[in-house]
């Protein structure tokens, strides 16, 4: 009995953190998010002289059965005089709800001189949402005969995004908003329990050369949504002769952690990061893990300083 009943709290807590995420979170959740900006900026398309492919994924808040789980594919290329091209795709899973997300970037840049550039972008797709209610949640509610929980929903949303992203060959900063537009995800008779919401991101990064073997990376993220709280993300990382990358993290009032990455070549790129929490969640679990591979095609010219630090 007792065990039940923990399944019962265990899938009702899933549940709201679903419909919670879907309302509020500032998704998506990243650590090393400085190394897959094109996901929530469409203006990074092609800022690298390069086809550039990653993959990452994430296990957040281990050891709760059903927590966030995210995968995610993202390219992106300069396809002609200032205009660059990206694919991203998308796969998270929470409890019982499962969202996947396809979505093409375009970015037109501007050169202002010297090594500043500034890049316009344009992010477009589709959501496709689905909440497995019936088989993973109907035989666990106190009240089973509640005709809310007793079939599964499936919805397919457009939404569009824009960016702005400014660097040179030492920092940048930009800011986007990938979603611009709403939609309702489960709407039972008029009751709503998630709706989509717009997503706003800052970013900013920087690069001290302390000497041609050591360069320190710091970085900053800010995020929020409609009803939700700002959130802040900030990073320093140092860099060991261009091939061994190591630093801290730190979430406002959530988590503090630590990530490394090694360039296999000059191509290849392999990341780790964990995450120790520090919210209430840490009663049940302590930690996140992310592991990215990043995979740049140099078929244009030399790759730039700004593209290899950033």
């Amino acid at each position: 009995m007792i065990k039940r009943m923990k399944k019962i709290n265990l899938i009702a807590l899933l549940t709201l953190l679903s419909f919670s995420a879907i309302q509020a979170q500032q998704d998506p959740q990243y650590t090393q998010y400085m190394y897959n900006m094109s996901i929530v900026n469409p203006a990074y398309a092609g800022s690298k002289d390069a086809l550039s492919l990653g993959v990452l994924y994430r296990k957040q808040w281990v050891n709760i059965e059903g927590a966030p789980t995210t995968m995610s594919f993202f390219g992106h290329a300069p396809v002609g005089k200032n205009v660059g091209l990206g694919l991203s795709v998308l796969s998270d899973q929470i409890g019982p709800v499962n969202e996947q997300n396809i979505y093409g970037d375009f970015s037109y840049t501007l050169n202002l001189g010297d090594e500043h550039k500034l890049a316009f972008g344009l992010k477009a797709g589709t959501t496709i949402h689905k909440v497995d209610l019936f088989s993973q949640v109907y035989a666990y509610v106190p009240n089973p005969n509640d005709p809310a929980f007793a079939e599964n929903t499936s919805n397919m949303f457009f939404n569009v995004g824009a960016g702005l992203f400014y660097y040179t060959d030492k920092y940048y900063i930009a800011a986007s908003i990938p979603n611009f537009m709403k939609g309702k995800y489960l709407d039972f008779n008029g009751r709503q329990f998630g709706t989509e919401e717009k997503h706003f991101f800052i970013t900013g990064g920087y690069v001290f050369t302390l000497n041609p073997n050591l360069k320190l990376k710091p970085f900053v993220m800010a995020k929020s949504a409609i009803k939700a709280p700002v959130s802040i993300d900030a990073s320093l990382n140092a860099l060991v002769n261009d091939k061994v990358e190591f630093g801290l993290t730190y979430r406002l009032e959530d988590s503090f952690g630590a990530m490394v990455n090694f360039s296999i070549n000059k191509n290849l790129r392999i990341g780790y990061a964990y995450d120790h929490l520090m919210s209430d969640l840490k009663v049940t679990t302590t930690s996140s893990h992310e592991i990215i591979l990043l995979y740049d095609v140099n078929f244009l010219r030399k790759v730039s300083s700004s593209a290899r630090f950033f």
